[in-house]
């Protein structure tokens, strides 16, 4: 099995004077709470200030008055090696993410790294390899979960078994190796199943060479655990073959930044309709052909909001408390035990909304400022965002 990364420590942390505390919980995403106490990288406590013991904290955040929510989670990236990315030619796009709140990333497989392998015992090393270095160094501090193989023709299930004793948990997108047709992929999705490896399927046209039309019919046959990109990546499939997908999966509902902006829209109203918001989760996609985006999850919130009318703490849910639940994580949720993943924000400034929800209601992004691993604060004042109305301070360290 693999082994963890020593992590460092916080200590104990105070973060108080929170004036939004947003949960995660898509059914209580709210919480009437000023304080949270945490206690080596876990949540200890969330309460209001009189109530919490603040004493012989290492670190004391006053929050004064902005928000805090869990720290955001991509769940659709295609990492490659440390911080740099061979599709954009590009270093820090890890690090630029953070400056955008995310704080977890999940893979989609590593299917940019220069001349990947497709044979068998190729895949599978370099699936190890990229499980092991990322968990052992974190860039930036961001959490990348990574080591997702594309899963190609010939795989048996022993090949699943190794994986996953190794320590790899997920597959990279089906669809991007020679398996395409759907009796097959969902052979090897069971197989992954049994072992506790969690899947995504390409939905959609092609995006890479050796990729492929993956339609309804095969998303359907597949049943793989993640929809994904079900807004293409970033061609899209029509829209009533996505309707259909929401409507006879109980799968999760990937929607990415790197996708039809017009069918992300009419995708996560459709799930309102059928009242199941709570399969909805947010990527980005990148790197791609488009780009690195540090700011596409939080974009993905504010576009939802404001053009699919979900309410911005909804939206939220979307890229933390979701994805944490139906990816398996720790973070991501506002609760004791948990991981002290946060982001802290404010309404921009000169935005037109009051409040942050209004003002991301209204299609603006917020200032981030402050981003905290584990308890760790990562970066205060955001680089990529527009710049807050009120910051976040640290008063003892």
């Amino acid at each position: 099995m693999a082994t963890a990364a020593v992590v460092e420590k916080s200590g104990k942390v105070v973060i108080r004077n929170i004036g939004l505390l947003l949960s995660g919980d898509l059914d209580n995403p709210i919480l009437d709470a000023d304080t949270i106490v945490v206690d080596d990288g876990r949540i200890a406590a969330v309460g209001k200030y009189a109530d919490c013991d603040v004493e012989g904290a290492n670190t004391v955040i006053d929050c004064r008055g902005v928000t805090l929510c869990p720290g955001l989670i991509d769940s659709h990236v295609h990492p490659v090696a440390g911080d740099w990315t061979p599709r954009q030619g590009q270093l820090g796009w890890i690090d630029s993410s953070l400056n955008g709140g995310v704080t977890t990333m999940i893979s989609a497989g590593e299917v940019h790294y220069p001349g990947r392998p497709r044979d068998i015992l190729g895949l599978k090393a370099m699936a190890i390899t990229a499980q092991r270095a990322f968990e052992n160094a974190r860039p930036g501090g961001v959490k990348v979960l990574a080591g997702a193989p594309v899963i190609e023709k010939g795989m048996v299930e022993s090949d699943f078994k190794e994986l996953a004793e190794s320590g790899v948990k997920l597959l990279g997108e089906i669809g991007l190796g020679t398996v395409k047709a759907g009796d097959e992929a969902r052979q090897m999705v069971e197989w992954a199943r049994k072992y506790g490896i969690q899947s995504t399927i390409h939905t959609g046209g092609p995006s890479v060479p050796g990729s492929g039309l993956i339609d309804k019919d095969v998303v359907l046959e597949a049943d793989a655990d993640i929809i994904g990109h079900i807004n293409g990546g970033h061609t899209s499939l029509p829209y009533k073959h996505v309707c259909e997908l929401c409507e006879r999966s109980s799968r999760g509902i990937e929607i990415v930044h790197n996708g039809n902006e017009r069918i992300a829209i009419l995708t996560a109203r459709h799930a309102h309709e059928l009242k199941c918001l709570h399969r909805v989760i947010l990527g980005t996609d990148g790197p791609a052909g488009s780009g690195v985006q540090p700011l596409g999850i939080l974009r993905m919130v504010s576009q939802l909001s404001s053009l699919a009318d979900i309410p911005a703490e909804i939206a939220f849910c979307f890229a933390t408390g979701n994805t944490a639940r139906m990816r398996n994580l720790d973070c991501g949720l506002i609760e004791v035990g948990r991981a002290a993943d946060f982001v802290i924000m404010d309404r921009a400034q000169h935005t037109a909304g009051s409040t942050l929800l209004e003002s991301v209601q209204l299609g603006d992004l917020p200032g981030v400022g402050m981003v905290i691993i584990d308890g760790i604060v990562r970066c205060q004042r955001s680089r990529n965002t527009p710049p807050a109305t009120e910051f976040p301070v640290i008063e003892r360290h």
